[in-house]
């Protein structure tokens, strides 16, 4: 569909409204993206406006991006880095009305997905997602700043819970009694966590934190991986928020919205696939210490989502969009299901990262 947007805004970079034509591009639920192409050369860009509601500074996103882009461009200048094209002044958003936006190039016979049919797509994902983290392991991580604060720091997100448990009603607890004895059962994740947090083998690096497939583009004709995109939550953090967060949307077949819990299973070959490709690029960075959770990784980012969900659900639903009263609560379910899934498949899912870490003689 095509659309219109505030000339200013085009006028920002260069652009006239009779030059261009734009669409509605992507299934993005946070941001507004449209394709931008140029009636006399045909050339295509990515405009994109961005929600102020979820990232309440966008100037840090800008500047994390531009960091890691000069860092990038200095070392490795053939990676391809999805960077912002700078406004006219010099910028790297412009901002209208309090709004603000960001142009990018459009990458050519590139396609992205939602979800996965193919082991070889986890492999490409994780391939990606693990050369932008081996690229910036020499990188000073503490350079960035968060975009959203407490993103995937389960402490923050374990006593929101708990305190969303204090002033819960007693008929919400009620309806929930069960998920929030697992939540409780599982803290020993976030212990596991804290005995690791301040270990010098336990390095923030510069993670991408958002690896859900849709964050990926692949070569329409290869399916080979091209790079990654959405580097709203480029910010300093530990490796297995981008494992995990892998583990966490790749493994399963249905999504955190399937309400059928029985559906949830997880598919071993896709975690070989996601593991192997991560180490392909990230084996010979990671930390003994490092290697020991690769598993945790997904532990852990499954486990903070659902007690997030379930946070929601106690809280009246005020922060995740719903179609019914009990999506947040089924969605609990679905996580600690997925959760359980790993606990039920552990030595399987261990000889797999033992096995991927021999493959490519990093073990240690």
């Amino acid at each position: 569909m095509e659309v219109e947007i505030n000339e200013t805004v085009l006028s920002e970079y260069g652009f006239k409204p009779a030059e261009v034509v734009l669409k509605s591009f992507g299934t993005g639920h946070i941001n507004s993206t449209f394709l931008l192409t140029q009636n006399n050369t045909g050339e295509q860009f990515i405009l994109q406006s961005i929600n102020i509601n979820v990232f309440r500074k966008p100037d840090i996103i800008a500047k994390n991006v531009k960091l890691v882009a000069d860092f990038l461009g200095e070392h490795y200048p053939e990676y391809l880095f999805v960077k912002a094209i700078p406004t006219v002044k010099g910028d790297e958003m412009a901002v209208v009305e309090g709004v603000y936006w960001r142009l990018t190039k459009f990458i050519n016979n590139s396609i992205s997905f939602d979800t996965l049919s193919d082991p070889r797509q986890a492999y490409e994902a994780a391939l990606q997602f693990g050369r932008l983290n081996k690229l910036l392991s020499a990188f000073d991580a503490s350079q960035l700043n968060e975009t959203i604060p407490g993103f995937h720091d389960l402490g923050l997100r374990y006593k929101q819970f708990t305190d969303a448990l204090e002033l819960a009603s007693e008929e919400i607890k009620q309806k929930a009694a069960n998920e929030i004895g697992i939540a409780l059962h599982y803290r020993f994740i976030l212990e596991y966590f804290n005995s690791f947090k301040n270990s010098t083998e336990f390095p923030d690096r510069a993670m991408h934190h958002d690896t859900k497939i849709s964050n990926m583009l692949f070569d329409k004709d290869s399916m080979k991986g091209i790079c990654v995109i959405d580097l709203d939550t480029l910010m300093a953090g530990k490796f297995i928020s981008d494992l995990g967060d892998m583990m966490r949307t790749y493994l399963c077949a249905y999504s955190e919205n399937e309400p059928d819990i029985s559906k949830i299973t997880i598919r071993i070959e896709y975690f070989e696939a996601i593991v192997n490709g991560y180490l392909h690029e990230m084996g010979a960075i990671l930390s003994p210490v490092e290697k020991e959770l690769i598993l945790f990784s997904g532990k852990y980012l499954i486990y903070m989502q659902a007690i997030r969900f379930l946070t929601d659900y106690l809280n009246g639903n005020i922060y995740y969009p719903i179609a019914y009263a009990e999506q947040n609560l089924d969605r609990t379910k679905n996580q600690f299901k997925l959760l359980n899934e790993l606990y039920e498949n552990e030595k399987t899912l261990v000889d797999i990262v033992n096995k991927c870490l021999k493959e490519h003689k990093y073990q240690s």
